[in-house]
């Protein structure tokens, strides 16, 4: 072998042509190559990616390999320069025994972006092996009689190598009396030996000849057989068969013992040199044999074993009929059985997986599997139709190689939909009764960030009371992100502002990993309503994907705030003060008026006034509400000239502020009075005035944080649904005071009412430490009415 059939056959010998297709994404192509069989392992057959044009510096990145197959293993692939070598030593007679051409199918894929091309590699033939004969000798027996001419069927020789490497031609030793004719069959030569002149036992009565086969090789290899031949006397007639070749039809799966076919033979002698024996020709292959039988009598031919049409389609038998004479004489003739195929073979389809992970955002078109369909029937039995089941995003696609598909996706995938398809291939013959087979693929569609993490409630509305702890947790948002692991994995950061005046950020933290804000610093209500801010929600994705939420925050009162008194203050500041009044005033006269603030709004506002300590019960009166204090009685000559109030006022907080005046009240004759009067006047208008300027501006500031308050709210009803607006108060007259107090909540205003006539029992909801609005809701059907419970 070595280097000289090396130089004769490792070389391509045709290149059938690159056939290029632009098929889904993938380019599809079929090379053709030679190489002889029993070559050196390594011995190179083709450049595979020069042929194909593909550049061998990408090779290993992009996965060039072959896709196990049979007999991908004879050939290798290198990823460096893209050669195609042989892989194993090959011997052509056992990979392809019995065919003319010995093609081996390689199936060679790259990625990125798919190709899959298609190589053939056809394993010539080498002459390494000689003719042989199935025995040393034989023996042949010839009557003396025999008319020159007469042909002697001899065993032939047999060569496995193919075409001109098989056997050629027979010789005979040099000899006066025989010589050789061969008869040309499908699948071989069958010697004869002929005879050239009469025989004459009593001269000679054995011959000793050497045939010999030679193959067509170079050089040629032989092989040679040794025969002898018995001049008998006797039997004169030959044994003759109706038909030198019989032709007959089997069904394949046939019942053991169906007749075939009756042979026919017929002997002109009589007696026993006339009764014909049937038999197989020496020569007859083992399978001929395990499925046939012969009846040695009758000549019936009859199924002795399993009749597979894809085993074998026609069966070739050499049939001999030889009389009983002395010696007897023989015939030859065949039988050529022909067998009919039937749809006896389910279609068997092999799936090659090039990833079981498909990612959702694959593009339509997107090659997943290849699927080869092979059914070893043949004709329309062997057509093959493969579907694969409805209501899913894939589809089929025919290749250039019949029966060969790929398995591509036809629409959009979304993982959080669904996160796999089970995926049924069903493959069905054309035969009657059609035969058809399934298989089930998995499919997992791996996940990509294609989702935001979504809040459960945008906007949130958070309710805090003043003065709380700073570093405490006020509120957590919680978003949720349909991917999956890393995608999934959220972060939340607030989402900071200018720095500037009013930017509350700077005083908020959040968890980045759970979303728990805490506050930094103690709200006042006094100097902040409300605020807002903003907390982003942010994916471990690649590219991350965020979303945001909008935290309104609004501050509720607590009772923080003890009253003021505003009237009546002394020079030193203390809250005390002098009043005169005539002597002669009548029950009823206003004495004075004891004013009062408290900064807190609401119930913790709402001032009452009491009199903690008098000189007198009986002569002085205090409004609890308005704070006048007026007479009750007129005076007396025995009442005490000066008298001394002491006058407590306290908001209505759940725990109550108070603050204490004290009111100086001197009795005076009428004229000092009068007198006191246009000098006290005159110091009252001025300090009535200072005072009225200090109520004026504490109530434009309450007035203008109640219309800010206001207008807020009623931009937040008008950015929701505007089902919120155009719904106030019932029509309902309220016997009290409208107070700045303004609970805030999504979809209603609260207002708090309070005066004289009101009962507190009926507003506080009982064991709630809370401002409580009780209102009738118009949108609501029935007579309910909500109570908002905020605690503090």
């Amino acid at each position: 072998m070595g280097r000289r059939g090396q130089r004769r056959r490792v070389n391509c010998c045709s290149v059938a042509g690159i056939l290029l297709l632009c098929f889904v994404e993938r380019v599809l192509a079929q090379l053709k190559y030679s190489v002889p069989e029993e070559v050196r392992v390594g011995s190179p057959v083709g450049n595979v990616a020069k042929d194909l044009g593909l550049d061998t510096s990408t090779l290993t990145d992009r996965r060039f390999r072959i896709v196990s197959g049979p007999n991908h293993a004879l050939f290798q692939l290198n990823q460096n320069n893209g050669a195609l070598y042989v892989g194993k030593r090959m011997d052509r007679e056992q990979l392809c025994d019995g065919t003319k051409v010995c093609l081996i199918n390689l199936k060679i894929v790259v990625e990125s972006p798919l190709e899959i091309h298609y190589v053939g590699v056809e394993i010539t033939d080498v002459n390494d092996h000689s003719p042989t004969f199935p025995e040393k000798e034989q023996r042949l027996e010839i009557a003396e009689h025999t008319p020159p001419g007469t042909r002697f069927q001899i065993h032939a020789a047999r060569d496995p190598d193919v075409g001109t490497q098989s056997v050629r031609l027979y010789k005979l030793n040099p000899n006066d009396l025989f010589d050789t004719d061969v008869r040309d069959s499908d699948e071989d030569k069958i010697p004869f030996l002929v005879l050239k002149k009469p025989l004459d036992r009593e001269q000679k009565a054995e011959h000793r000849l050497v045939l010999t086969a030679l193959d067509g090789g170079s050089p040629s290899k032989s092989g040679s057989l040794n025969l002898t031949i018995t001049v008998l006397d006797a039997n004169d007639n030959r044994p003759v068969f109706s038909k030198d070749t019989y032709s007959v039809s089997l069904d394949e799966n046939v019942p053991i013992g169906t007749l075939v076919i009756q042979l026919n033979a017929t002997d002109l002698d009589e007696g026993s040199n006339s009764e014909i024996e049937y038999s197989f020709g020496k020569t007859q292959k083992k399978k001929v044999h395990d499925a046939f039988e012969l009846d040695s009598v009758t000549g019936e031919i009859r199924v002795k074993g399993k009749v597979d049409f894809e085993d074998t389609e026609i069966y070739r038998l050499d049939l001999q009929a030889a009389d009983k004479g002395q010696p007897p004489w023989t015939a030859e003739s065949r039988v050529v059985i022909k067998i009919r195929d039937a749809n006896d073979n389910e279609p068997d389809i092999e799936v090659t997986s090039l990833s079981n992970n498909v990612p959702e955002d694959s593009k339509p078109g997107t090659v997943i599997s290849l699927i080869s369909v092979t059914d070893r029937d043949s004709g329309v039995n062997g057509k093959v139709i493969c579907k694969i089941s409805d209501n899913v995003p894939f589809d089929l696609t025919p290749s250039i190689e019949e029966n060969m598909y790929s398995l591509v996706t036809k629409g959009s995938l979304d993982r959080e939909i669904v996160s796999h398809y089970d995926i049924t291939i069903t493959a069905t013959d054309c035969g009657e009764p059609p035969l058809y087979s399934a298989k089930t693929l998995r499919v997992q569609v791996s996940d990509v960030n294609d989702n935001r993490p979504v809040f459960s409630q945008n906007p949130v509305e958070l309710y805090l009371v003043e003065n709380n702890a700073p570093g405490s947790l006020i509120t957590a948002v919680t978003a949720t992100d349909n991917d999956l692991n890393e995608n999934a994995a959220i972060t939340y950061r607030i989402m900071r502002g200018d720095g500037l005046q009013g930017d509350m950020t700077s005083f908020l933290n959040v968890n980045s990993e759970n979303g728990q804000i805490s506050a930094l610093k103690s709200f006042d209500f006094e100097t902040l309503k409300t605020f807002q801010f903003h907390v982003v929600a942010s994916d471990s994705g690649t590219p991350s994907l965020s979303s945001n939420v909008t935290v309104n925050v609004f501050i509720l009162d607590q009772n923080d705030n003890a009253p003021v008194i505003l009237y009546p203050v002394s020079s030193n500041g203390s809250a005390e003060g002098v009043e005169e009044i005539p002597r002669n005033v009548n029950a009823g006269h206003l004495v004075t008026k004891v004013r009062a603030y408290d900064a807190d709004i609401g119930y913790n506002g709402w001032l009452l006034f009491s009199l903690q300590e008098v000189t007198d019960h009986s002569l002085f009166g205090l409004d609890r509400y308005t704070g006048q204090i007026r007479t009750l009685r007129s005076f007396t000559e025995t009442d005490e000239a000066q008298h001394k109030l002491l006058i407590l006022v306290k908001d209505n907080g759940n725990v109550s502020l108070s603050a204490t005046a004290t009111v100086i009240v001197k009795l005076v004759e009428p004229k000092e009075a009068f007198a006191a009067s246009d000098v006290k006047s005159s110091a009252k208008d001025s300090e009535d005035n200072n005072v009225t300027f200090y109520l004026m501006i504490t109530l434009g500031s309450v007035s203008a944080l109640f219309l800010i308050s206001i207008i807020v709210l009623i931009a937040m009803q008008c950015s929701k649904s505007t089902d919120y607006t155009s719904k106030y108060l019932q029509e309902t007259n309220y016997d009290g005071t409208l107070c700045h107090s303004i609970q805030y909540r999504s979809g209603d205003k609260r207002y708090m009412l309070v005066g004289p006539r009101m009962s507190i029992g009926s507003t506080i909801v009982p064991g709630s430490h809370a401002n409580t609005l009780v209102l009738p809701d118009r949108r609501r059907t029935s007579e309910e009415v909500r109570h908002i419970s905020i605690s503090v």
